[in-house]
């Protein structure tokens, strides 16, 4: 069990750096930060198509890793 948990958080963190770093920047720099902040907060610019997919696999990825993570340590620590 502990073997299978362990694969588990070594695959999903590899997974989750890999659509981390597939993902496009929403803003350019400082300046995008400035005049671009309110209509990523407020959802004017909704992603679609592969930056939805990879949002969504990042989303997975990052709970199946806390979980697996949390499990590890309460269980066999």
């Amino acid at each position: 069990m502990h073997n299978f948990l362990m694969v588990v958080l070594l695959l999903s963190s590899i997974v989750l750096i890999a659509s981390i770093l597939l993902q496009s920047g929403n803003s350019s720099g400082l300046s995008g930060s400035i005049a671009g902040g309110a209509e990523q907060l407020f959802g004017k610019k909704k992603s679609r198509g592969y930056d939805a997919l990879l949002s969504k696999i990042t989303t997975v990825c990052a709970v199946i890793y806390i979980l697996s993570a949390l499990i590890i340590v309460a269980v066999f620590n």
